[in-house]
């Protein structure tokens, strides 16, 4: 009998499949690790990083570079601020890279938005009590091969999102996509698991020429106060087309592409999913939509209030609902509107509201948007299909599911979900009773939610459900990367100020 029929018949260790086909296919089944030679052990095999089905994906994903004839793939990771950060590695070394990951420098985890360190990563544990970020220590970026993508708008070039590891193998405290799937392994552990939509708002410019060290000039593409016209999207068609054509390519999941109400505002929606595909989409979404743009002549940004008061506020509205982990079930509709399982986690979210802002809207840009009848909210509430609250519930079956409209969309995506996780759980768990819903949101005696980050930061510190959950040392780290950034706005001088009192005083 030929080799390859008696591989047929008598399948065993010595025969690897390059998919996950059941073994009544002519495979092996998910437990089978199609790999070379050469691609075998490595940090990666050591430490038992990889699932079965991450290695199925890294089979065919080598199949894929070697078919398409990929040249260099992006190797890169979520940092704090929910910024991609990474290394791009050519093709031969693409092999030892899966194998055994890549190195970058732990103090990138240390830095806020400027890129200074705000701690002291010299000293023997960073100041934070971690000994591996002392002396600037290597992390591990650990490549996730089931998120491996060929970029449709880089010549021969792939991406990999990567998971972070500590070169001993333990995980890293301060590894945002980690939180999120610990939070969502809670949920599970309680009997849910969490769906999420995503409608991301951002602003599309046109760079001009400046004076020489001023910055960037930006012309306005649209004139605003038309939301949804058909020509006024079509102005852009040039981009729409290019952005249809790379999201749906990165199979991400459009939903579409609107006019906002705002000049120059754009608005992206994808389908609903699990909350950790959401994230993920998220993050490449919003890289994909600047660099496209960026090909195109334009400048795409997701900053919420770019050009002050002659632009409208973009947000980041987040859907949320919860499914049964056992029949698949959504668990917040009731025949007379929302479910206790409902009611609990919607209360959550309102009670720690306040705390979740500094995840939500982890900018000071970001505070600017929350202001009266602005389609924004500017206080803790919630209404049924009320776009000026807090939480706009929408009522309806197996659709039912809570709305948060606080976010900016530059929010790190693992973050704002995660923190909607500890929220509406304690929620759950304690039972709270659902305060009553408003009718105008702009009026109501509700709590205002915080005005400014550093307000954010002190309710954040101030609310210990978030220490419980997330890490005492995790909410202690992010929250002094993000007073730091406040107090370096605290100290710029605005044009805003020299207006008003340099030929004043």
């Amino acid at each position: 009998m030929p080799d390859d029929a008696s591989a047929l018949a008598f399948p065993g260790p010595a025969r690897r499949n390059h998919d996950e086909r059941d073994v009544a296919a002519a495979g092996e089944g998910r437990s089978a690790r199609p790999m070379l030679a050469k691609d075998r052990g490595g940090f990666v095999d050591e430490f038992g990083l990889r699932s079965e089905a991450q290695y199925a994906a890294s089979a065919q994903m080598r199949r894929v570079i070697d078919e398409i004839g990929l040249e260099m793939v992006r190797f890169a990771f979520v940092d704090q601020h929910g910024l991609l950060r990474g290394k791009t590695i050519a093709r031969s070394a693409v092999a030892a890279a899966m194998r055994s990951g890549l190195t970058a420098p732990s103090s990138l985890l240390l830095k806020d938005t400027s890129g200074k360190s705000v701690f002291p990563v010299f000293a023997p544990d960073a100041g934070l009590g971690v000994r591996q970020l002392s002396g600037a220590g290597d992390v591990v970026l650990v490549p996730d091969p089931t998120t491996f993508r060929v970029l449709p708008w880089a010549a021969r070039t792939g991406w990999i999102l990567c998971d972070l590891r500590f070169p001993d193998g333990s995980d890293v405290a301060f590894s945002t996509r980690d939180l999120l799937r610990r939070q969502l392994s809670e949920l599970e552990r309680t009997g849910y698991r969490m769906t999420v939509g995503a409608e991301l708002e951002f602003h599309v410019f046109r760079p001009v020429a400046g004076v020489p060290g001023a910055g960037p000039r930006m012309e306005p593409t649209s004139p605003g106060s038309q939301l949804l016209h058909e020509e006024g999207l079509d102005t852009f068609d040039d981009l729409v087309q290019a952005l249809y054509r790379g999201l749906t390519a990165l199979d991400l999941p459009l939903r579409s592409i609107e006019l906002e109400f705002g000049p120059s505002q754009l608005e992206i929606t994808m389908e609903a999913a699990d909350a950790a595909e959401t994230a993920d989409a998220v993050v490449l979404c919003r890289s994909a939509v600047r660099q496209i743009a960026r090909r195109l002549g334009y400048e795409a940004t997701f900053m919420s209030r770019p050009q002050g008061a002659e632009s409208a506020s973009t947000g980041w509205h987040l859907h949320q609902s919860l499914t049964s982990a056992e029949s698949g079930q959504p668990v917040f509709a009731a025949p007379d509107g929302l479910s206790p399982v409902a009611r609990g986690y919607l209360e959550g979210l309102l009670t720690h509201a306040r705390g979740a802002a500094a995840f939500s809207t982890p900018t000071v840009n970001g505070y600017k948007r929350y202001q009266p009848y602005s389609l924004a909210p500017d206080r803790v509430a919630w209404g049924v299909d009320n776009k000026g609250a807090m939480v706009r519930a929408v009522i309806g079956g197996a659709g039912t599911r809570l709305e948060n409209r606080t976010g900016e969309p530059a929010a790190n995506p693992y973050l704002y979900i995660a923190s909607q996780l500890v929220s509406g759980l304690d929620g759950m768990r304690r039972g709270l009773a659902l305060r009553e819903p408003v009718a105008n949101p702009y009026e109501s005696d509700a709590p205002r939610l915080p005005r400014s980050l550093g307000e954010a930061v002190e309710a954040l510190e101030h609310d210990p459900v978030f220490a419980d959950a997330l890490g005492a040392d995790t909410v202690a780290w992010y929250a002094a990367i993000k007073r730091r950034e406040f107090e370096r706005y605290l100290l710029h001088v605005s044009d805003w100020e020299q207006r008003e009192y340099l030929g004043m005083f």
